[in-house]
């Protein structure tokens, strides 16, 4: 990974516009004082995530809170648990047990509401089905399942009965998916026949067909049928089962004891910057680290209705559609099917209809809502949206703004606020607690748990509105244990600066403690000797009203060392002309002066983008300059 070198990366906006929370969300908050908060975790960390993990379900009570050692951490030690007995079983025998779980929604109008009691019942039905397979503790299990409610009862009854579960986006190419399945030594793959996606259906079988072959290390292929047009039977073998014969067993299933250590699911990066790597998250850490921020962050109680609009073949999903939510007793929307089909206000029809509370959405989806104008989101009740959380991509002020004023009724009733987090850290690190004041451009201040700086390349910290390498000083119980398969590539995370975690990610922090995150490290431009991060660049191609979205990249140039490239989509009633390009061109002169000025402007009709979003900048770099691209696997199509 390239990192900056010792010259600091300059923050060429100077957009300090500061928005107050909106009362109404305030007073409700569920935390009221997140500064509070952090002293309080900061005067005794180790009694401070005790009392949090004093909240759930143990079988045996660790020994010591935590262990830390420079490079490998642990939480809990000692302590036996199960995270679906604090997700399930906890939630069936009180009088939570008829309360909604999850409301799925497909493409197609189809709703499916299940209680935490219905869903204990199928998880245990599903899990005994396992059993019958010869799964055990510490098996590994693809999961290669679209949207579904079925997809979580495959993730929850592997967590139940101590199998590691690996997920995989359905959708993703049989190169990617038979890397994984190889990478873990899968036992099982648990997999769709087919998706549906703009109302066509996606064809997942075949997709299994040719990632299987000849990988004798699976020993059966469990099928989820939703079609009857799937292709034949894998290879001809008894490997096939059917995904509804493994629920024709007793709702009962004792959940194993794992000790808080024990590995949970192995996730794979989405890979926009190279080799995708399986991070290993565990049950005892990551179940008090997700559900503390889904409560104290998210702002998440029993009376709100959720809906992360993820999937669950990302770390958002995992977290923030299954074991957060279901951890906290919480309601959850999710639903299969892009965001703006059949319609392009589908998205507030059913914020309107299920009255939705709390969002968690992109800033990609906020841009992508923009396109539409204002005018569709003003046709819908959107009055029970209290808070919308983005992450994912720097959450630029123009996309801000319009949301504030377009979604939540510029303050009347609901708060966009951002975050920052990573697959490896599993909930949200850096972000703007409801309670507190949103920064234009900036992710937000340190949560409880999160000790963190922004540093040169030799380790020394920056000085305020200073760019440099975003690194933590400490983990915290969420954060990842291990890398499969490579632990010395999870070691070089702990050793560049040694003894800090360096996340890959350029930042910079003001004196109040808010920091704005400028790309990864990797895209950072060096123009002229000038150090300038992506985000500044797109934000100001963003501020212009015919811009929805804007990707920047450098290539070589022999008189600057590098020359900005910038990419742009424009919104519905702009037409691509020369005229439009000298204007953008203009525009971002104005804004942030003539060494950001790109070389280059081309108009795409749509940026290239990970299944999870996020501009994959590599690609149109070697589109480019005629490298490689390198693995694709996630870019969606």
């Amino acid at each position: 990974m390239s990192t900056p070198k010792s010259e600091t990366i300059e923050k060429l906006s100077h957009e300090e516009n500061e928005y107050p929370p909106p009362k109404i969300v305030a007073e409700n908050a569920l935390l009221k004082d997140a500064k509070a908060e952090y002293e309080r975790w900061r005067k005794n960390p180790d009694a401070f995530w005790a009392a949090e993990a004093e909240k759930f379900v143990w079988l045996k009570k660790w020994d010591k809170v935590s262990s830390f050692n420079g490079v490998n951490h642990e939480w809990f030690i000692g302590g036996k648990t199960n995270i679906t007995l604090n997700m399930l079983d906890r939630h069936a025998a009180s009088d939570k047990k008829d309360k909604t779980a999850f409301i799925w929604l497909g493409e197609n109008g189809e709703e499916r509401k299940i209680s935490y009691r219905e869903l204990l019942k199928l998880v245990c039905r599903f899990a005994n089905g396992l059993k019958s397979l010869n799964v055990t503790k510490d098996d590994r299990v693809v999961i290669y399942m679209p949207l579904t409610i079925e997809g979580v009862v495959a993730m929850l009854a592997c967590a139940r009965i101590g199998a590691i579960h690996s997920v995989v986006y359905a959708g993703l190419g049989q190169a990617a998916l038979r890397d994984r399945i190889t990478d873990v030594s899968a036992k099982i793959l648990i997999a769709g026949d087919v998706g549906f996606r703009r109302g066509k259906t996606v064809d997942l079988k075949s997709i299994v067909n040719e990632a299987v072959k000849d990988l004798s290390s699976v020993e059966k292929i469990v099928i989820f049928r939703r079609s009857s047009d799937s292709s034949a039977v894998v290879d001809g073998s008894d490997r096939e089962i059917n995904f509804n014969d493994l629920l024709n067993f007793p709702d009962e299933c004792e959940t194993e004891e794992m000790d808080s250590e024990d590995v949970l699911f192995i996730l794979y990066t989405s890979g926009t910057t190279g080799k995708p790597k399986g991070v290993v998250h565990v049950h005892g850490g990551y179940m008090v680290g997700t559900t503390y921020h889904l409560k104290n962050f998210f702002d998440v109680g029993d009376a709100d209705i959720f809906w992360c609009m993820s999937d669950i073949g990302w770390i958002v999903g995992h977290s923030y559609i299954v074991y957060a939510p279901l951890c906290a007793g919480a309601t959850t929307v999710f639903r299969e099917g892009a965001i703006d089909f059949p319609h392009q206000g589908i998205a507030w029809e059913i914020v309107e209809k299920y009255k939705v509370t709390k969002m968690f959405t992109a800033p990609t989806a906020i841009r992508f809502f923009m396109r539409f104008g204002a005018e569709l989101p003003a046709k819908y009740d959107l009055t029970s949206l209290r808070v919308i959380a983005c992450a994912g991509e720097p959450l630029n002020p123009e996309a801000w703004r319009w949301a504030q004023t377009h979604l939540c009724g510029d303050g009347k009733h609901g708060y966009i606020v951002d975050n920052w987090w990573q697959t490896e850290l599993g909930a949200p690190t850096i972000a703007t607690p409801v309670t507190m004041p949103m920064r234009m451009g900036k992710a937000g201040i340190l949560l409880a748990g999160v000790e963190a700086d922004v540093v040169d390349a030799d380790g020394k910290v920056c000085p305020p509105n200073v760019g440099g390498r975003f690194i933590l000083r400490r983990p915290f119980p969420s954060m990842m244990r291990s890398v499969w398969n490579d632990a010395p590539r999870y070691e070089r995370m702990w050793k560049q600066i040694e003894g800090a975690y360096v996340s890959g990610d350029v930042a910079s922090k003001d004196a109040d403690g808010y920091f704005q995150f400028l790309g990864r490290a990797d895209d950072v431009l060096n123009v002229a000797g000038h150090r300038i991060g992506t985000a500044d660049v797109e934000s100001a191609l963003v501020s212009h009203d015919s811009v929805a979205e804007a990707a920047v990249i450098g290539i070589p140039d022999e008189v600057k060392g590098e020359a900005i490239v910038a990419f742009v989509q424009l919104r519905n009633g702009y037409l691509e002309s020369d005229e439009l390009l000298n204007t953008l061109s203009a525009h971002v002169r104005k804004e942030l002066g003539p060494i950001a000025t790109p070389s280059k402007i081309k108009f795409m009709k749509a940026l290239p983008k990970t299944r999870s979003g996020k501009i994959m900048r590599r690609y149109l770099k070697a589109l480019e300059t005629g490298a490689d691209v390198g693995d694709i696997s996630t870019l969606e199509e």
